[in-house]
């Protein structure tokens, strides 16, 4: 069964269920489209044994699918883009585009704070977030809005988009109109919390500006024999008197040492004198 997708998000997705399926600004069609470029009955979709034939019904504007205009029983493919006036449409085929996510990378959303506390929603494809029971992310709390954001994946990569919300989107306490989200991110509308998960190695590493980075030291050379720290002098000048206080005790103990030995020499010369006055008198009298 197919889904069709607005372009410009200007309305949540709508299954094609009815055998016929009419879209218009008139408000009898399937689905009404209030735009100036858009017929009163612009063109019809019918459903054939499976299959889905769109025609246009004779709008001013025309339908186009991939580009190409179209008369009357053209068959729709899921991934066809459908081109009404100024209004572009894509044909989504559910079942494909789960098994193409199941390769890709899963996305989930995991409400930390109101409604649905704890639990984990995974994304896929495209899903709305709000207060409508037509959201696939349906959530009672007064202050979202009826459709109030929408989460896609695109090639692997889950977005965000405001709906044009009441109370605005928050992505890590910022005011966004879109973005592209990160495992980790957290997410804020009215009193519901998301934080989303993702697999890992997404991310890239960020290079932190303000990490203290270790460099390798160079060799210094060895420390040298402690010396005497010159704190001590530089801070306190030194005291001559002081000084020669110090050095007096030292001399005073060579000057006592070397006593002695000068008594001893004149004890020496003194004998030697008496001798030679005793062999002088000897010689005289003799």
């Amino acid at each position: 069964m197919l889904r069709i997708h607005f372009s410009d998000n200007r309305q949540a997705p709508i299954w094609l269920v009815d055998e016929r399926f009419t879209i218009g600004q008139d408000s009898r069609n399937s689905l009404v489209l209030v735009d100036p470029s858009i017929g009163p009955f612009h063109a019809e979709i019918r459903q054939d044994h499976g299959f889905y034939y769109l025609t246009d019904v004779g709008s001013p504007g025309g339908a186009f699918v991939n580009d190409e205009r179209i008369s009357t029983r053209f068959q729709l493919r899921a991934d066809d883009r459908v081109r009404l006036g100024s209004v572009e449409l894509l044909l989504v085929d559910p079942a494909r585009s789960k098994s193409k996510n199941e390769q890709a990378a899963r996305w989930y959303l995991q409400v930390i704070q109101g409604e649905h506390e704890g639990k984990k929603f995974h994304i896929n494809g495209s899903m709305t977030f709000g207060r409508s029971v037509k959201c696939e992310l349906c959530f009672h709390d007064q202050e979202l809005s009826r459709r109030h954001c929408e989460f896609y994946l695109k090639d692997g990569v889950l977005e965000v988009k405001d709906l044009a919300s009441a109370n605005g989107l928050l992505v890590n306490q910022q005011k966004v109109a879109t973005a592209v989200l990160q495992p980790g991110d957290q997410l804020k509308m009215g009193s519901v919390s998301l934080l989303v998960i993702g697999p890992k190695g997404t991310v890239a590493p960020s290079v932190d500006e303000d990490a203290t980075l270790f460099m390798r030291a160079v060799d210094l050379p060895k420390p040298l024999k402690q010396r005497p720290p010159l704190s001590s002098s530089l801070n306190s000048p030194v005291n001559p008197l002081h000084a020669a206080a110090q050095a007096a005790p030292a001399h005073a103990a060579a000057t006592v040492e070397s006593e002695p030995r000068r008594l001893n020499v004149s004890l020496l010369a003194l004998t030697l004198v008496v001798m030679a006055l005793v062999v002088a008198v000897a010689v005289y009298l003799g």
